[in-house]
C-alpha cells in the first residue's frame, strides 16, 4: 500500500514538471493567438506593471485609491497632491474584490495609508476576475496569494498562466523590462492615474443591466472591509459615476446601494454629482478630462472634508 501510494506521488510530480515545462515552452514559442487557454500579457494595457512598480517604491501615504479602470481613471493623484495629500492608485483594469483583497494583503502595511477610497463598482461583483487575475500575474510577482486567488476563480486559461508566470519570476526574465508611459491616447502618471487625451461620448446606451453577486467576489469584498477595519484606517466606499443612460439601465441599484451602505461611509456620486453624457464622459463608464476634474472636486468637497 505504502509502494502504491509513493507511486501515485512520484506520478503526480513528475506529471506537474513536465506539464508546466509543455506549458513554458507553448507560452514562450507560440504566437499569442494559437494560446486560448494561456494569456501572459507584459505591460498589457492598463499599466498595471508601471503601477506595480510604482508601488515598491512608496510607504507612508495619505490616500490610497482602490478598484477597477473606474478608479485609476477616475482619481486624478496629482489633484490630491495640490491639496497636499500624497496618493497613491492602485486600481487596476476591471479589479474584482479577489484582487483587491490580495493587493492589499501585498501593499497595505508598506503604503500604510490614512485613508482608503474604494471605488464599488457594482458590475464588478458579477465579474469572474479572469480579465484582472491574467493582469496581475503578468505584471506582478506571484507568490501564495496569487494561487489562492487562482484556485477561487478555477479556470483554466488563470492556472495555465499562473504556471508561466511562477516560472517567469523564477528566472526573472522580466527584471529588465520597462513598461512606455505613453500607449495610444493614454499616459501612465506617476503614482498611479492614467490620464486619457480629451475625447467624446457621443452615443446612446439603451440596454438594461441585471447582475447577480457571484459568491467569492461577495466574500471577498466582505473580507477586505474586515481586514481594513482591523488596520484601523478610515474608509470611504465610492460608486464613480457611469453616463446617465448607463445608470438608469441598472436594474438593481436600490439593491446594491443598500448591501454597500452597512459597511462604511458610502457615495454614490451617480446620485451626487449632476455630469452629462456627452460632455464629461469618453464612453458609457468612464470619465474624460473634464469630468475627471468635476468628480475630483467634489470628492473634495463631500469626502475628504467629513
Amino acid at each position: 500500500m505504502k509502494k502504491f501510494i509513493s507511486n501515485i506521488l512520484i506520478f503526480v510530480l513528475v506529471s506537474v514538471v513536465i506539464y508546466s515545462f509543455f506549458i513554458f515552452a507553448w507560452g514562450t514559442i507560440t504566437p499569442s493567438y494559437f494560446n486560448k487557454n494561456l494569456n501572459y500579457k507584459l505591460g498589457a494595457y492598463g499599466f498595471m506593471n508601471s503601477r506595480i512598480n510604482n508601488a515598491n517604491t512608496l510607504k507612508d501615504i495619505d490616500i490610497l485609491f482602490l478598484g477597477s479602470s473606474h478608479a485609476y481613471r477616475g482619481f486624478d493623484v496629482r489633484f490630491y497632491e495640490n491639496l497636499g495629500y500624497k496618493s497613491f492608485n492602485l486600481g487596476s483594469s476591471a479589479q474584482t474584490p479577489l484582487q483587491t483583497n490580495l493587493l492589499l494583503k501585498r501593499y497595505l502595511d508598506t503604503l500604510n495609508p490614512k485613508h482608503i477610497v474604494y471605488d464599488v463598482y457594482p458590475e464588478i461583483f458579477d465579474n469572474d476576475g479572469v480579465e484582472s487575475a491574467l493582469d496581475l500575474i503578468a505584471n506582478s510577482s506571484n507568490d501564495f496569494e496569487s494561487l489562492k486567488m487562482a484556485l477561487s476563480i478555477n479556470h483554466v486559461k488563470v492556472y495555465n498562466t499562473l504556471i508561466f508566470g511562477y516560472i517567469n519570476d523564477f528566472f526573472g526574465t522580466n527584471s529588465n523590462y520597462n513598461e512606455d508611459k505613453n500607449k495610444g491616447s493614454d499616459t501612465y502618471i506617476k503614482n498611479g492615474f492614467v490620464e486619457k487625451e480629451l475625447s467624446y461620448y457621443n452615443g446612446k446606451y439603451k440596454h438594461d443591466i441585471k447582475w447577480k453577486f457571484k459568491g467569492y467576489q461577495q466574500n471577498s469584498f466582505e473580507d477586505i472591509i474586515t481586514y481594513i477595519n482591523s488596520k484601523n484606517i478610515h474608509l470611504s466606499l465610492v460608486q464613480v459615476p457611469v453616463t446617465k443612460s448607463r445608470y438608469k439601465g441598472y436594474r438593481e441599484k436600490h439593491k446594491f446601494d443598500t448591501y454597500i451602505n452597512k459597511f462604511s461611509a458610502y457615495y454614490n456620486f451617480n446620485k451626487l454629482l449632476d455630469l452629462n453624457d456627452t460632455i464629461h464622459f469618453y464612453d458609457t463608464q468612464h470619465l474624460n478630462s473634464k469630468g475627471v476634474n468635476l468628480f475630483n472636486q467634489a470628492i473634495k468637497e463631500q469626502v475628504l472634508k467629513k
